[in-house]
């Protein structure tokens, strides 16, 4: 039995933050089209500043150590949805894999449809953070991003990049897709921080 993952937040005992509203379902947004990509076409490619470069497949990638996450989760357009159940690969899991070099503190993420966008190497490597191939015990559908997403559960879910296909760990920071237009550089749900 893979272990569990408690995202911090589900312990705070107001679990809403500012602005914020309670959904039961789970809206579905995004630029563009929904991708469909199958686990057979699906890879990722890790590169940067790292001892060794590779891009892995979803076979691969299915044979790392999973984890359970239970996370809440936080959209910049003003809905949070509670408790949700996520399995997948730590962001951990990925020090070993590739080495990464020590000066790398900034993490860009890729996804279909030029997407990017842009983490802390701290908020990457959160306790909570996972590459996520499963929701509520299911394949992640296409619509919410599978075979393969980002979730950082901690910052506005935009963070969470849906239809992931690289990483790459850079020293400066580079805003991505919705940070050049606008979007808040971090995205703390917490702080309200929307828009920069």
């Amino acid at each position: 039995m893979p272990d569990t993952i408690i995202s911090p937040d589900t312990r705070r005992a107001h679990r809403i933050p500012p602005g914020q509203r309670l959904t039961s379902g789970f809206p579905v947004l995004h630029y563009g089209r929904v991708y469909q990509v199958s686990a057979e076409q699906w890879s990722l490619s890790i590169r940067g500043l790292v001892e060794r470069e590779m891009t892995i497949d979803y076979q691969q990638f299915a044979s790392l150590p999973h984890v359970h996450l239970l996370a809440d989760i936080h959209c910049v357009t003003s809905w949070s949805k509670l408790d949700t159940h996520w399995a997948g690969v730590s962001t951990s899991a990925l020090r070993d894999l590739v080495a990464i070099r020590p000066e790398a503190r900034f993490v860009i993420v890729y996804a279909l449809g030029g997407f990017s966008t842009n983490l802390t190497a701290d908020d990457f490597f959160a306790s909570d953070v996972l590459l996520a191939d499963q929701y509520e015990g299911e394949p992640i559908s296409a619509a919410h991003g599978g075979p393969v997403r980002l979730v950082v559960p901690r910052l506005y879910f935009w963070k969470s990049a849906k239809w992931m296909t690289g990483i790459e760990f850079s020293a400066v920071d580079r805003p991505g897709f919705w940070e050049t237009r606008g979007y808040h550089n971090r995205g703390d749900p917490w702080k309200e921080e929307r828009y920069g």
